[in-house]
């Protein structure tokens, strides 16, 4: 199998080189202002607009739907480019990639053909609101969805971790639907639906990822996906989220091991202990931390990219109905696998560097301390020892396990705690942040 996208002849793709040269403007624009926008807690509306103009809401949508049509590992490794500009930009693009990733593979052509046109010739942005604070699992979730009198569907409620609607068109939502579970978008307009800017963590705090509230918002019936708790396919959803997020991380150690080597570049104090003559960059202590730090780096960056081949692995076996179940389990053991190799790289690298500039380098001015917090924010979203759990269970007992369990399994007698992952209740084509 290779990776061209289905129907699709390689040379009408755009590679990655030709799109890093497309948007190595606008990216290098992003990052300028970034410092400012953390320091002034200033949300980046101006910088998402931007990308929307320049088509980068598109850049998965095939070809034959307009779109560009780049398979995964070209997908994510621009992010982890924008990312090292800005990684709240990067983030709050999840949701929407995600959404696309799911719609995108449907089986039914009007649906493929609706959302292409929404982002391709109207420029729409996705968000994501699923979540909610306070529950014990996705399957308590107090949204709801409920038919009034006159035949129309209404939605009520209120979510949390609502990554990037605050700039979105339309907000992807998850509510239960009488006994069983529906997952739709809403405009963003609509009335009764409610954005607030809420998010209160250490990091990634320019997201959006706040409050969505929703009274009696209309709900369009050509929109819905309805199932029951039980009855919901494995596919490489959940992977494709998680991997959107460590390309992040990727990006955020990139701009870590920059920012600190440009420190140490413009410093003229002779390190302490360090041989007579030397630099702060010729010191071989200072050399050593930062090559450690580059090298954890760049092999997260390398595990995001090799999760991402099996990602268009399983989107191509989805399109062409070839084995899709086994290539979505092998592209979410591969993105398990690059969770546990990349949050604790990440986490060390941005911990590290600080050994190589003295107290200098935590002035407030340089905040170079929101790499750390930046990093330790996104790698909280899904249990790391529950990862490596599911990837050591799966090379024991053969079998990998699910934020949800329901199909037979070696581990589904196990006691399984409710992660991120599981607080959607379609998470099989949205996993929210």
């Amino acid at each position: 199998m290779t990776l061209d996208h289905p129907g699709v002849h390689a040379d009408a793709i755009p590679s990655y080189q030709e799109l890093s040269g497309r948007y190595s403007e606008v990216f290098h624009r992003i990052a300028q202002g970034a410092l400012e926008r953390e320091q002034g807690r200033i949300l980046p509306f101006e910088q998402v607009e931007w990308l929307r103009h320049a088509g980068f809401g598109a850049l998965r949508v095939p070809r034959d739907l307009g779109g560009e049509g780049v398979p995964a590992p070209t997908l994510f490794r621009l992010l982890i480019d924008l990312a090292q500009s800005d990684p709240h930009v990067a983030h709050l693009w999840r949701g929407h990639f995600a959404f696309l990733e799911s719609h995108l593979s449907s089986a039914d052509p009007e649906r493929r053909s609706f959302w292409a046109q929404q982002v391709v010739e109207h420029r729409a942005i996705i968000g994501n609101a699923q979540s909610e604070q306070g529950i014990e699992s996705w399957e308590k979730q107090t949204t709801t969805l409920s038919r009034g009198s006159d035949g129309t569907l209404r939605l009520d409620g209120k979510k949390f971790y609502s990554t990037g609607t605050l700039f979105a068109d339309w907000v992807n939502v998850t509510a239960r639907f009488g006994s069983e579970f529906a997952s739709f978008p809403v405009r963003t307009d609509a009335p009764g639906l409610v954005r607030i800017d809420d998010w209160d963590g250490f990091g990634q705090r320019l997201t959006g990822t706040g409050t969505t509230t929703f009274d009696q918002v209309p709900v369009e019936e050509t929109h819905l996906t309805i199932h029951a708790a039980d009855q919901r396919p494995i596919t490489h959803m959940i992977g494709f989220y998680q991997l959107h997020l460590l390309a992040v991380l990727a990006g955020i150690g990139r701009r870590a091991v920059d920012d600190v080597v440009a420190h140490i570049q413009s410093s003229t104090r002779r390190p302490l202990g360090a041989p007579a003559g030397a630099t702060p960059a010729s010191d071989p202590l200072n050399q050593a931390v930062i090559g450690r730090a580059s090298a954890k780096v760049k092999a997260v960056q390398a595990s995001v990219l090799d999760a991402a081949t099996d990602i268009e692995l399983a989107w191509q076996a989805r399109h062409r109905n070839e084995d899709a179940e086994g290539a979505a389990d092998r592209a979410n053991l591969s993105v398990y696998q690059a969770q546990v190799v990349a949050i604790p790289l990440v986490l060390e690298a941005t911990t590290s560097i600080f050994d190589a500039t003295g107290a200098s380098s935590t002035s407030v001015s340089k905040l170079l301390d929101r790499h750390w917090r930046n990093a330790r924010t996104i790698s909280s979203h899904n249990p790391l020892p529950r990862k490596e759990q599911w990837v050591g269970g799966y090379e024991l007992l053969g079998t990998l396990a699910y934020p949800w369990q329901f199909r037979d399994s070696p581990l589904a007698e196990q006691p399984q705690q409710q992660d991120e992952d599981a607080r959607g209740s379609c998470r099989a084509s949205s996993l929210t942040d």
